[in-house]
């Protein structure tokens, strides 16, 4: 029998302050049939913080949105940890990961339209998590509906419209609306200019600037145009193959980039005022791999102009270019 000496019992003080407010660790995500979409991707958000994620479609962003809800569908296998203020999404029972849902973290799906239910006015739609997590009154839960359309820029008079009644634009207001309904701490925006003209996209970005600068929220802006999240976040990630093959501040990443891939894609958006890229547009031939037969070494050396023998052989890990810039890439410390 062991035995301790007599005293007074500890007391447990408050556990300690996440570092930061987003915190995934190693996530990696694996459809059934086999295809990893997700390979191990490492990631932070601070409160007030905006983060963008670059690639080519299939390249996993949208999969690591909807990874750090859970909303991905059954049968997929996820790894890793996600953590929310200190907290495990990923261990969370169902119970509490409702409860995190639009209160401690959101999304905004591309496609308005697709996201929206065609049969219900917009306003009973971003009445709805006001119900469910703030447990309002229907009179409350009208109130705030008003306040959060004005907050977008819409009259609160549009919450009786349906959703084919507004514009892109206007839709695309009322996700965002939606998204801000319960107060979230992080907001993850899935491609939310999509299909939108370049008017109303630019309205939009400012829109969601603004928000997160007054309300302290940290951002996920997922998005294939380096353009636009280079003006509109402070740290980029890109992804390829599932994993990120580059990160850093958003414009230095933007113009800077020291992977192959990033510069493929900052290259393919011609620069206003430069004539050489206007007429001469950039571009990168193939597409990403197939996830369920990813290649060898380097995902990206079957179209990478600079690789290496050994590219087909082994895979690269982020290596530090500048201070706070990282590359997965073997040339990263030099400008090939």
């Amino acid at each position: 029998m062991s035995t301790r000496a007599a005293g007074p019992s500890p007391v447990a003080g408050p556990p300690p302050a996440a570092e930061h407010l987003l915190d995934v660790r190693g996530l990696e995500v694996t459809y059934a049939g086999g295809a990893a979409a997700v390979r191990g991707v490492d990631l932070t958000v601070d409160a007030g913080q905006k983060v963008g994620i670059a690639g080519e479609s299939g390249c996993g962003k949208s999969t690591l949105a909807l990874a750090l809800l859970r909303l991905l569908p059954a049968g997929t296998r996820v790894g890793g940890q996600v953590l929310l203020d200190g907290e495990d999404v990923l261990a969370m029972r169902w119970g509490r990961v409702r409860a995190i849902r639009w209160a401690g973290a959101s999304i905004v799906f591309q496609g308005a339209m697709h996201a929206l239910n065609a049969v219900h006015r917009v306003g009973d739609q971003i009445a709805e998590p006001v119900l469910l997590h703030r447990k309002a009154t229907a009179a409350e839960a009208r109130r705030r509906t008003g306040e959060l359309l004005e907050q977008v820029g819409l009259p609160a008079a549009r919450a009786s419209a349906y959703p084919h009644e507004l514009s892109g634009g206007q839709r695309q207001r009322v996700m965002i609306a939606m998204a801000l309904a319960c107060d979230p701490r992080l907001v993850v925006a899935d491609e939310p200019t999509t299909a939108l003209d370049v008017m109303v996209q630019a309205q939009i970005l400012r829109l969601v600037q603004r928000l997160v600068a007054e309300q302290g929220v940290g951002l996920i802006m997922i998005s294939h145009d380096l353009a636009v999240l280079a003006d509109t976040c402070d740290r980029l990630a890109v992804m390829y193959a599932g994993r990120v093959v580059e990160e850093g501040p958003a414009r230095q990443v933007y113009e800077d980039a020291r992977h192959p891939y990033g510069r493929a894609l900052s290259a393919a958006f011609p620069r206003i005022g430069d004539a050489g890229s206007r007429f001469a547009p950039r571009g990168l031939p193939g597409d990403p791999p197939d996830p369920s037969a990813l290649p060898s070494g380097c995902a990206f050396h079957p179209r990478c102009a600079v690789a290496l023998d050994a590219c087909a052989v082994e895979d690269q890990v982020l290596r530090r270019t500048a201070p706070d810039h990282r590359a997965a890439c073997v040339h990263a410390g030099s400008a090939p």
